[in-house]
């Protein structure tokens, strides 16, 4: 346990890379953050008893950029690749401030990239304040339609590669069949939206409100859900290998049929989930609630 909470120095080995920092970086910057968490003292960390290294099994390629972040609070100058790989890494951290300061650059990039898009933001605004709106089958690659009040719109079939939708209001919109790779969903309310069908591979759906949402047969591999809320959501047959749902809300969601192969349920609560004949034997289940859950010939 870490007690003196201050300049102490702490070492971490981050996937084998080696990196020295202080108990006050990991903890002032991002209170709220695991790794302040972590260091907070309040939790016992477990070191390597010759040289007294934390261990913790990420990559460490773009750690020294999170350090940099929580040093100064500026995103290091990267490719829109680096940018991705440090936004998952980020979110893993659950620095969510960092999240917030990627997305904004990473959609300048987007705007100095000029994307083919048939709409702008502007003409996504104007369209919004008719009645019912729809935008199937269109083009909005890589736009910012992040904080807009988009409940109810219609985006079946649309191409939304890229999209930023962090903290819009997308109540009871629709996104069946839709190509969303890669789409930031980041804090966005999505109650009762229906997925039916979509591709959301490698989409950032963090501390999104998916509350009631219908996603059965959804391409969702590398997800990351991220202390999401999916109470009495539809994930039948949908796609969730190598999906991130650590601290995710899953009371009573219907997973009947769905991938979970090596998917991160640490600490999900699956409490009433209905989860027969579900695979969970390449699943990570440490700290999950299960009471209640249906399990009825599930394998683990």
């Amino acid at each position: 346990m870490y007690s003196d909470i201050g300049s102490s120095v702490v070492r971490l080995d981050i996937g084998g890379k080696k990196f020295s920092t202080t108990i006050d970086t990991l903890t002032h910057r991002e209170p709220q953050s695991m790794l302040a968490a972590m260091f907070s003292g309040r939790h016992t960390v477990c070191k390597d008893s010759e040289k007294g290294y934390v261990f913790v099994d990420r990559d460490g390629k773009h750690f020294r950029h999170i350090l940099n972040w929580l040093r100064d609070g500026v995103v290091s100058n990267l490719t829109e690749l680096e940018c991705s790989e440090l936004l998952r890494e980020a979110e893993y951290y659950q620095l969510l401030g960092l999240v917030d300061a990627i997305n904004e650059v990473l959609n300048k990039k987007k705007e100095g990239d000029g994307m083919d898009t048939e709409l702008t933001r502007t003409d996504i605004i104007k369209c919004v304040q008719s009645e019912k709106v729809r935008l199937r089958g269109v083009n909005l690659s890589g736009l910012d339609l992040s904080k807009l009040d988009l409940s109810y719109v219609d985006f079946s079939y649309a191409c939304l590669k890229n999209v930023f939708f962090s903290r819009a209001n997308l109540h009871c919109a629709k996104f069946r069949d839709v190509d969303a790779e890669s789409t930031i969903f980041h804090n966005a309310t999505l109650r009762e939206c229906e997925f039916t069908g979509a591709n959301l591979r490698g989409a950032l759906l963090a501390g999104a409100n998916l509350q009631s949402a219908n996603l059965q047969d959804a391409c969702l591999i590398d997800c990351s859900f991220c202390g999401a809320d999916l109470r009495s959501a539809h994930l039948q047959t949908a796609d969730l290998t190598n999906a991130n749902l650590e601290g995710a809300n899953l009371e009573g969601a219907n997973l009947k049929g769905a991938k979970l192969n090596n998917a991160n349920l640490k600490g999900a609560n699956l409490q009433r989930a209905y989860l027969r004949h579900v695979n969970l034997r390449d699943t990570h289940l440490e700290g999950a609630k299960l009471d209640g859950a249906n399990l009825l010939g599930a394998i683990r």
